[in-house]
């Protein structure tokens, strides 16, 4: 034998062993792929539906509780010097806990408004009853109602015995009751840019 025919025969040996190295490679990933790739699918309608809609549905329970934590009115602050501090909301409305007729109520501050008002059903309620019929004069439309006098209103330390209550229209979704000038008209009001300040005078 040559010395040339002993490198090409050494050489085929080199291919043989490597095709025989691969091929064994592949034989074991044949075996592995049939192994857990042919496995039978498990339809998710058996036994993966249920535990993911009980998931989801737990999921958006917590986001509706911490949002409705987070959009909660919170309680106005009382400074050392008794000024009461309500913060503005996330609407960009100053929102803030208080009491109509010794009922816990939400209140909306509305500068605008005229009257505390609060709705007929609040008003059954707070046992806020008689009052003057009235018709109120809103952007959409006249709606008929009543004006009750003498209604207490507070907030924290802040208390008016004798409040003109409008009652009969729908307070905005995040409230019980609008606060109006029938209170707030009793108190000096500083605005701040996200604060509105209330001072007794």
């Amino acid at each position: 034998m040559s010395l040339d025919d002993r490198d090409w025969y050494r050489d085929a040996q080199r291919e043989r062993e490597k095709q025989r190295k691969i091929d064994e490679t592949r034989a074991k990933f044949s075996v592995f792929s049939r192994k857990h790739m042919d496995a039978k699918v498990v339809s998710p309608t058996k036994t993966g539906l249920i535990p993911m809609m009980i998931f989801w549905c737990a999921v958006m329970g917590l986001l509706y509780m911490l949002m409705t934590h987070y959009l909660k009115p919170k309680q106005a602050q009382v400074l050392a010097n008794g000024d009461l501090v309500i913060n503005r909301s996330q609407d960009g409305h100053f929102y803030t806990t208080g009491k109509v007729n010794g009922k816990e109520a939400r209140f909306m501050v509305d500068t605008g408004a005229s009257l505390v008002t609060v709705s007929e059903e609040f008003a059954q309620k707070a046992f806020i009853l008689g009052g003057v019929s009235t018709t109120f004069k809103t952007a959409n439309g006249d709606r008929p109602g009543r004006v009750v006098e003498g209604v207490g209103v507070s907030i924290g330390p802040m208390r008016v015995t004798n409040v003109k209550v409008g009652v009969g229209l729908h307070a905005h979704d995040e409230s019980d009751a609008l606060l109006g000038q029938s209170f707030l008209s009793k108190f000096d009001i500083t605005m701040g840019k996200n604060q509105m300040v209330l001072r007794s005078r």
